[in-house]
């Protein structure tokens, strides 16, 4: 009886005490756009130990005791707002920030209220990198590109010079999780890599998670790149684009329904090969041409303060044609990307945010070619359908709970290849795979009193192989949707900060992960040939966990930003090709898969000055990647492809004046592994090459000095059209970077001796580029 009236107490008890709580909700957007502000800060003045921040649809909610506040609302380069909320009930406030910093001295600071997120958060190894910063970096050929930006990071390198591919913290480039509106990019690269397909002008925000991932993202073992597109101006049309020495962009935005609806189309396309048809007619290489193009749009509409409906698709394309009329020889490469996602936002209350997503998205590889009567044909992609449910429940005002579910269905196509000579035909017809991912979530996020915060999540992912399939081992048939082979994974993830003052943090994580899609390639970046390949009876699931720790630090009333972090990965079902693999479109790449081992190590020191004319970071990673399979040297611990011992960035943005806008990055890494010649054999008088042990040799050591500055001709000007050029110089000092090393044979016939020839190949000299923006508002 008394334990009864004990809980009768406790539940009358809580029952007032949440009566006298009520919440405040709204969304925070840019006044002059429309757009919504990811991440902005919304605090009680008078303790700022209470306050929130908006989530990645602007919308936040904030739950205080009954009474009186001035409430505060920031974000970095705006003008702070003031409110004055007498909360005696659950209040709604929208708020809309204007750019520009106050002149007046203030409670609070945008820029101290972003900075000090350094220390605050809970999560390690998340960067924030606004476009409008990426913007300023110098960029080969005058493209502005977001993949790059993030390689200039600690814990994050280059697949190859110029590359846009990455890895993070010892881990491939398969296992990057890079997301576009909540769809999965899976060949994030134009011109073989070199540039990404993220049109700069078309972005809002983007966040590299490089530890201890969150439970809300999964199917990858080392990063989460989340990218959003903006949503369109709903105040006025605007247009924006540039012109460049390869290629163009523009940009046109604007209200559907003032204030209540937008749209955004953004389009890109090369064309550096058109301009030289002229010189290549008559040639042997008359029609040859290559150019990529993207085009990224979005639509959305408010239907009420609960409800909002959100459009995006993507469409990217390369081409390649190579012709050569003299010899009747000729191919065509076009592969590409597209996506779309429909989202439905909605409000259950003021405490309770939802977004549903349904998305598709569809990657393709194609190559048809020929000579005289010779032709042939190869194609493989991704096709995937996407549905997720999500939860953002905000019981307090330290406390956040999400939850979710989400499924897929996979269909993956491996290389199919056909060819045909005359009346000669053979097809390597292999059949598609098919199969269910799903995976449900629960995330808490809080903080426990003024100095320490939780992050503890867990993720149950499923994986299934369907049918129609026909299993190598038993050769037992599958029926449509009928489960061949299932996986699952319990992946736990946990992060801790204690905050030893306002300026001081430590932090510690922890996350174990799953991945069910592989692509292993046989160079050291990822190709749009490589194929993706799920896991299957033969190939398992690759699983990771990653250890994490770090210390945080604000200096200097927050101007800089600094942080030490070490971490520990370990990885097993890893995946890679045998040492005899030779690429024979007749058989299952599958089949010539070798499964073992991997770990990876290493320590980032980071030091970002974040005001002032001169500002900008300085990146340091000690790292070590390895791997062993037992059908690979029998087990030897080898250095992966991706280890780079030692990686410097140094970034630095100047402004001396209005007009004026400078920008240096230096880049210093050790030099890629390759696997060496060590002599040559001869079979039936033809010369076969013999190898060293496994990524036994470095290239030189990598660097380089990259510079730009842009002119603003009339930066105060109140006129609708403004424009600026970039100037800017790829690889200053010329230096020659090798790319690969390419080995040739020759024989002294005369003699009968052989000799092998080592040679460095460079691909990108000193490169100047110029480029021309402009922007026109209706308004």
């Amino acid at each position: 009886m008394k334990l009864l009236s004990s809980l009768i107490f406790i539940l009358l008890f809580t029952s007032l005490s949440a009566q006298t709580k009520f919440t405040l909700s709204g969304y925070v957007k840019d006044k002059a756009t429309g757009e919504t502000m990811i991440g902005a800060n919304i605090v009680n003045v008078d303790n700022l130990a209470q306050g929130v921040t908006t989530n990645t649809y602007g919308f936040y909610s904030m739950t205080l005791d009954a009474g009186v506040y001035k409430i505060g609302v920031s974000y970095l380069g705006y003008e702070n707002q003031f409110f004055e909320v007498d909360l005696t009930k659950n209040v709604s406030l929208n708020v809309a920030l204007s750019e520009g910093v106050l002149i007046e001295e203030i409670v609070i600071s945008a820029d101290k209220d972003e900075r000090r997120k350094n220390v605050e958060g809970t999560q390690m190894g998340t960067v924030e990198l606004p476009v409008e910063n990426i913007k300023k970096l110098p960029a080969i050929f005058g493209e502005v590109d977001v993949l790059k930006a993030i390689q200039l990071l600690p814990g994050v390198l280059s697949s190859g010079e110029g590359n846009a591919g990455f890895y993070v913290r010892g881990g491939g480039p398969d296992q990057n999780l890079v997301l576009l509106d909540e769809a999965v990019v899976y060949n994030a690269g134009h011109m073989l890599g070199f540039f990404s397909v993220f049109n700069a002008d078309a972005l809002k925000n983007t966040t590299l998670i490089k530890g201890s991932m969150p439970a809300n993202f999964g199917g990858r073992l080392s990063s989460v790149l989340d990218i959003q597109m903006k949503e369109g101006n709903d105040k006025h049309f605007a247009v924006e684009g540039g012109i460049g020495l390869i290629s163009s962009r523009l940009t046109v935005q604007g209200p559907v329904v003032k204030d209540k609806s937008s749209f955004i189309i953004s389009g890109r396309r090369t064309y550096i090969l058109d301009l030289v048809q002229p010189a290549l007619k008559g040639t042997n290489f008359e029609g040859t041409n290559y150019y990529f193009y993207d085009l990224n749009t979005k639509w959305n509409y408010t239907f009420s303060n609960k409800n909002r409906l959100y459009f995006s698709g993507y469409f990217g394309n390369d081409v390649l044609k190579f012709r050569q009329p003299n010899r009747d020889f000729k191919f065509d490469l076009p592969y590409g990307n597209k996506t779309a996602t429909l989202r439905w936002n909605h409000l259950f209350s003021e405490k309770m945010f939802m977004n549903v997503s349904a998305i598709y998205n569809d990657y393709r590889f194609q190559f048809s070619g020929g000579q005289d009567e010779f032709v042939f044909k190869l194609f493989s992609g991704v096709e995937d359908w996407n549905l997720k449910v999500d939860f953002e429940s905000y019981p307090t005002t330290n406390h956040t709970i999400k939850y979710g579910v989400n499924y897929i269905y996979h269909t993956l196509t491996p290389n199919t290849a056909s060819a045909s000579n005359g009346e000669v035909d053979f097809n390597t017809t292999f059949k598609p795979k098919y199969a269910n991912e799903g995976a449900i979530y629960l995330l808490d996020d809080m903080k426990l009193g003024a100095k320490w915060a939780i992050n503890t999540g867990l993720r149950l992912s499923i994986f299934q192989q369907v049918g129609p399939y026909t299993s190598k081992l038993t050769g037992e048939e599958y029926g449509r949707f009928e489960s061949a082979k299932t996986y699952g994974g319990i992946e736990p993830r946990f992060s801790l900060n204690y905050k030893a003052n306002d300026n001081l943090s430590f932090k510690t994580g922890v996350a174990l992960t799953t991945q069910y899609l592989h692509l292993v390639s046989n160079s050291s970046s990822t190709l749009p040939a490589d194929v993706w390949v799920p896991s299957t009876e033969i190939v398992k699931p690759q699983r990771g966990i990653q250890y994490a720790l770090g210390i945080f630090k604000n200096l200097s009333n927050d101007m800089y930003e600094t942080s030490f972090e070490i971490y520990y990965k370990d990885l097993i079902n890893q995946i890679d090709y045998a040492d005899n693999y030779v690429n024979d479109i007749s058989k299952e790449v599958e089949d010539a898969f070798v499964f073992g081992k991997g770990r990876a190590y290493g320590a980032e020191v980071f030091l970002k000055k974040a005001k002032g004319k001169l500002n900008g970071w300085i990146g340091y990673t000690l790292s070590r990647s390895e791997r062993s399979f037992e059908d690979i040297e029998g087990g030897r611990w080898y250095p992966a492809v991706y280890d780079r011992t030692n990686d410097i960035s140094v970034v630095a943005n100047y402004k001396p004046a209005r007009k004026w806008d400078f920008s240096a990055i230096f880049i210093y890494g050790t030099g890629k592994l390759f696997t060496p010649v060590r002599g040559f054999f001869f079979i039936e008088q033809n010369v076969n090459l013999f190898y060293g042990p496994r990524n036994s040799a470095r290239l030189d050591d990598y660097h380089r000095l990259d510079l730009s500055a842009t002119y603003t001709p009339r930066p105060d000007s109140k006129r609708r059209f403004k424009g600026s050029w970039t100037f800017s110089v790829y690889n200053t000092y010329n230096r020659k970077n090798p790319f690969f090393v390419n080995f040739d044979t020759t024989t002294d016939f005369q003699t009968g001796n052989s000799t092998i020839t080592g040679t460095k190949i460079t691909i990108f000299p000193i490169i100047p580029s110029i480029t021309y923006n402009f922007k026109w508002n209706q308004k």
